[in-house]
């Protein structure tokens, strides 16, 4: 097999395994074995095993003594644990590019970045597109966490996001029409502008302050979740891998 075409299916054995495992089609508790999975894929077994690896690294699969992987389960504390990490890594982020300064041109890309999250609300309170938002709220973090000028933070952030409920836009139901979501967007937003502001008026304190209260957002919207409607743990990727 060609190197790029080992690379294309490796790729494509990471994207579709990690889909069945966020999904719930792949139980937490479930062993996972190579030959039925390279069969179902049709893929090789070599490229099974190294996404079952990846997979591993991310934290999704747990390595068994004996060899081979088991689908893993979380537990509530968990998830709230993921999000904090992720919280404390972006706050050190937003920090350390307070600290150092940020060029013009990465500061004029986020916040190009931060209107268009503007656009995702219309005149009502509850008037939000959730899909566009989800999508331009990644792209905002991703943007935060290069703004550190670090390759070692930018990588640590990334690793601390790569959980799918510890995501910046985890807890976004597709189209869902919940009014308590719509709103925490609107005050999420509000903390974007104001983690600029604070970075670039190098401000490091509040800045970490401030990036470390939004990442808190997904946490309240998890005890919603949890609290006040369950079925809504089904829109939720990862949210099925978890055992109370």
């Amino acid at each position: 097999m060609k190197e790029s075409e080992a690379a294309t299916h490796g790729r494509r054995a990471v994207i579709q395994l990690r889909e069945k495992i966020i999904s719930g089609e792949f139980q937490g508790g479930m062993r996972l074995f190579e030959v039925p999975l390279a069969e179902a894929l049709d893929i090789s077994r070599t490229p099974i095993r190294e996404a079952m690896s990846r997979l591993a690294e991310e934290g999704l699969l747990e390595r068994l003594p004996n060899g081979g992987f088991v689908v893993r389960v979380f537990t509530y504390e968990d998830v709230v644990d993921s999000i904090e990490i992720r919280g404390v890594m972006e706050g050190t982020a937003a920090r350390i590019a307070a600290e150092r300064g940020v060029t013009p041109l990465a500061l004029k890309q986020i916040k190009a970045t931060i209107a268009e999250l503007d656009l995702c609300f219309g005149e009502q309170p509850d008037d939000v597109d959730f899909d566009a938002y989800s999508d331009l709220n990644g792209r905002f973090h991703h943007e935060l966490a290069r703004l550190a000028g670090s390759k070692t933070v930018g990588r640590e952030v990334e690793r601390a996001s790569a959980l799918p409920f510890a995501s910046p836009s985890a807890f976004l139901p597709d189209r869902a029409n919940i009014a308590t979501f719509r709103r925490s967007l609107r005050t999420a937003q509000e903390q974007h502008k104001l983690l600029i502001e604070a970075i670039e008026a190098r401000e490091s304190s509040r800045a970490e302050a401030i990036a470390r209260e939004h990442a808190r957002t997904a946490r309240r919207n998890l005890e919603y979740i949890l609290a006040q409607d369950p079925t809504l743990i089904g829109h939720i990727k990862g949210l099925a891998l978890m055992r109370s």
